[in-house]
């Protein structure tokens, strides 16, 4: 009887290997691979690939893009991949290694921040450093998705098609976003048209959306920074000055700062949660950058026009 289950088993072995060789072709692991630094980015490029690349988002829901760390799979990915697109202008502190690893291993890489126009943190603590936070800017957005767009097309094996139809219709989408927050923006009055933040991720919507930028907790425009005393009692006075209805703290990360200078500066101040640096998780508010951004606009214009 054992003699005859060994052929049997044999066979089944082999029928269950062919099978799982057929099924590869259509499998995930035969598209193009494309690995992407932070989730604002990779929902952007999920939206020009679809289902044309396996795209993988390294940085997690509700995670601090300049501080988050990854596995040894996921730097293992970034080595096999056919492209790694990143942010670039100093936003990815903790995955720079890995960044400056696969680029000279000879890795494709794109850095989306090479190819928009940029401007500098207005603080003094950032030494005129690049802000690295364009995507709150979405007209940027559409100049990243304009220069991704033939970076993408050159990954072998892509569908052409699918990422310019997924391109033209990501553009369009982008185009409404814009209506809807120059219209919505245009409510606040003028002399509110301030934001304090916990840490500077306003400087391009500022620019876009004619906003004045008081400060931040957090000098410079790292998250890794710490603010003096002299920093926060500064700013409380600029809060004082301007008479702001409110100052705006990120989801992704504590709002204590800005509780303290709500305090500090001695005022009815409204402390109010904003998505700026990350994605959440689904139901939690912002799963999308497009829903990210109207839940902003939403929450800035309801606190300063109040």
């Amino acid at each position: 009887m054992r003699r005859r289950w060994i052929p049997a088993a044999a066979a089944l072995a082999a029928v269950l290997t062919l099978a799982g060789c057929s099924g590869s072709d259509e499998g995930p692991e035969d598209r193009p691979s494309v690995v992407v630094t932070t989730n604002i980015l990779g929902d952007i490029v999920e939206n020009l690939v679809g289902e044309s690349a396996d795209v993988t988002t390294l940085m997690k829901p509700n995670a601090d893009p300049h501080s988050f760390e990854i596995s040894a799979q996921e730097a293992s990915r970034m080595d096999r991949a056919d492209l790694v697109v990143s942010n670039g202008l100093g936003l990815e502190e903790g995955l720079q290694q890995h960044l400056d690893r696969v680029a000279d291993a000879g890795v494709e890489r794109f850095t989306v921040g090479d190819h928009i126009e940029v401007i500098a943190y207005s603080d003094e603590e950032a030494g005129g450093a690049p802000d690295s936070h364009f995507w709150t800017d979405p007209q940027r957005v559409v100049d990243a998705v304009d220069a991704l767009e033939p970076q993408l097309l050159e990954v072998e094996g892509i569908d052409r098609e699918a990422v310019e139809t997924g391109a033209e219709q990501y553009r369009a989408e982008l185009a409404a976003l814009d209506e809807e927050m120059t219209t919505a923006f245009a409510g606040i009055p003028q002399d509110r048209r301030a934001l304090v933040t916990n840490h500077h991720v306003f400087g391009y919507l500022a620019e876009r959306f004619d906003f004045r930028v008081i400060g931040a907790a957090v000098p410079g425009g790292t998250t890794l920074a710490s603010p003096s005393a002299a920093d926060l009692d500064e700013l409380a006075s600029a809060i004082t000055e301007a008479g702001v209805p409110a100052i705006f703290a990120e989801s992704s990360q504590p709002d204590r700062l800005v509780q303290v200078l709500a305090s500090e500066a001695g005022i009815d101040v409204e402390v109010i949660e904003l998505f700026t640096e990350s994605l959440t998780e689904p139901g939690q508010g912002a799963e999308t950058y497009l829903e990210m951004m109207r839940a902003n606009t939403e929450r800035i214009v309801d606190g300063l026009s109040t």
